[in-house]
């Protein structure tokens, strides 16, 4: 089982463990830096433990839901294994690259800018430790998707209303010791796809497709599109949290954060073999950058119109102005994302949550929270939308000369 451990630990972290250090040495420079700049936040510990608990989980789910961790399953499966001790391994491995690639990040954040006592930071590692095994154990029953939902929720129940009781380390206690008794008594093949699951053959065309193909992606990863549903009820709730800002500063920034939609951003940089394929083929470029462009555009200016709405209803004051900006930035955001996945495509990940969580995704809505802030310049509005269709226009040369 040794040899198991460092075949995954290796593939996750590197040859030498090399990505295990630069995240230790991120972590420990956003620590001390976030420490210096003396920021005080008050976080309650349940905040903290939920918090914890639920980001841990849901990258755990990503890393064990990734098509490439399935084919090694497949692959490992082959070698006589002791199947028992094989799940316990590879659900430490996952584990623990999850937990030192994301987690720790926000909990180096956390203890920067927060006082915690030590009891609080014993029961946020057993937090995390229960997040990895009952995600595992979830992903495991895929049949009983109810039931995973209904421990999800009993955990946040327990987390909310017994986090200062005396019975909470022992609940804790209790569900690691429950979930890893489960483990043992799982076998390997449930983490391998579904049973008996059955590829549905696709809809055949006579030609080409672009937008049907997008369809069919977002269909067949399911994750993909709940994120997308995921943006567009944030922008529902976004105008209840920016409403006390100024108006068109508070839209802006709300237009900036629902360009976070990362999974439709990484389409090339997920699916080598769709890459290799529209950078070979003659005339891809237009073909396939034209359509993509255009279906980015649809998510961001569906998510944007979703907050104006929204904006409408709860602080009133959305003009006409506000949705002309609306599609000016959706326009602008999907340009920017193709081109980026074009001429700088991510190459060297491990794991679909290194796509989704790639500090490239920042690019875009960086760009444009310093639009955002320009914009909240009375005087600088009409210079800011003239070079923003200037930027566009440039950018739409500099795409179809490449």
């Amino acid at each position: 089982m040794k040899m198991i451990f460092k075949c995954y630990a290796k593939k996750l972290f590197g040859a030498k463990y090399e990505r295990a250090l630069r995240n230790l040495f991120v972590i420990f420079i956003l620590y001390w830096g976030l420490h210096q700049a003396e920021i005080s936040i008050t976080i309650a510990p349940s905040i903290l433990y939920f918090m914890i608990s639920f980001l841990t989980a849901g990258v755990m789910w990503q890393v064990l839901a990734a098509e490439a961790e399935a084919a090694q399953m497949q692959n490992m499966m082959m070698l006589p294994l002791d199947g028992k001790k094989f799940v316990l391994v590879y659900t430490a491995a996952l584990g623990l690259y999850t937990i030192f690639s994301r987690t720790a990040v926000l909990l180096a954040v956390i203890l920067a800018v927060s006082e915690q006592e030590w009891q609080e930071i014993i029961h946020t590692i057993f937090c995390m430790i229960n997040a990895v095994l009952v995600t595992a154990v979830i992903f495991s029953l895929k049949k009983y998707h109810a039931a995973g939902i209904l421990c999800a929720a009993e955990i946040a129940a327990v987390i909310f209303l017994g986090w200062n009781k005396n019975w909470f380390i022992g609940m804790l206690l209790m569900i690691g010791v429950t979930a890893l008794s489960l483990l043992q008594n799982t076998d390997a093949y449930s983490f391998y796809g579904p049973e008996g699951e059955k590829k549905r053959t696709p809809k055949t065309h006579r030609h080409g497709s672009v937008r049907c193909y997008f369809l069919r992606y977002l269909k067949d990863h399911k994750n993909y599109l709940a994120n997308t549903e995921i943006m567009w009820c944030a922008a529902c709730i976004l105008p209840m949290i920016f409403r006390q800002m100024e108006s068109m500063f508070a839209v802006l920034i709300g237009f900036a954060v629902l360009t976070l939609n990362t999974p439709i951003c990484i389409l090339l940089s997920c699916d080598r073999s769709l890459e290799q394929a529209v950078r070979f083929l003659p005339g891809q470029k237009q073909a396939f950058c034209i359509p993509y462009c255009l279906f980015i555009f649809s998510c961001n200016v569906t998510a944007d119109m979703i907050f104006l709405c929204s904006w409408q209803i709860q602080a009133g004051g959305a003009t006409a102005w506000m949705f002309i900006t609306a599609v000016c930035f959706s326009l602008q955001s999907a340009i920017c994302s193709v081109l980026l996945e074009w001429f700088y495509p991510i190459r060297k990940w491990k794991t679909e949550s290194d796509l989704w969580h790639h500090p490239r995704k920042y690019v875009v809505p960086g760009f444009m929270m310093l639009a955002g802030m320009i914009g909240t310049i009375p005087e600088a509005t009409i210079l800011f939308l003239i070079l923003l269709g200037i930027e566009m226009i440039s950018l739409v040369i500099l795409w179809r000369k490449a």
